[in-house]
């Protein structure tokens, strides 16, 4: 996806999908599994529950910001997850997907986008789930909150951590 600025700029909004929008502890026994499942994990993405919490934050956002969607979610679920997004009357894009052979922690792979975006947009608001994530924003002075609504997994933040895989 280009970072490139778009037509409208209005301050911009920027939401994690996994944790924050979508509740994925119904595939974490995927990666509890050895060997840990990742492409069941990630097909079973669409059958992800929405939380309401972070769907009525992104709602209230539109009134006055473009949001866009930062996840760790490898590029090659883009469909899956743009359909899940449109099956719950979220907008589909922007969406910025980690490429599928990068496997660095979410919280280097978030900033390194970030600071990419801040070039061209006046980024107002980050909501993710990871606590590794927010530290590192918070710490670069990113207006950055921690989404509390699902408890964070040990499994969950492994796979974003450890192992650079959502």
């Amino acid at each position: 996806m280009s970072l490139a600025p778009e037509a409208d700029t209005r301050p911009l909004a920027v939401f994690d999908v996994d944790g924050v929008l979508a509740d994925v502890t119904h595939r974490l026994h995927h990666l509890r599994a050895r060997p840990q499942r990742w492409e069941r994990f990630f097909q079973a993405a669409d059958r992800d529950p929405l939380l309401v919490e972070g769907a009525d934050r992104l709602h209230a956002a539109l009134a006055d910001h473009d949001v866009l969607y930062l996840t760790g979610r490898p590029e090659r679920t883009r469909r899956l997850t743009e359909r899940w997004l449109a099956r719950h009357d979220l907008p589909t894009g922007p969406l910025v997907m980690r490429s599928d052979d990068d496997h660095r922690p979410a919280r280097w792979m978030k900033r390194e986008v970030l600071r990419r975006l801040s070039a061209t947009r006046d980024i107002v608001s980050v909501i993710d789930d990871d606590p590794a994530v927010v530290a590192v924003l918070e710490a670069d002075g990113w207006p950055v909150e921690l989404a509390t609504w699902l408890p964070h997994s040990s499994t969950l933040q492994s796979a974003q951590e450890r192992q650079g895989r959502t």
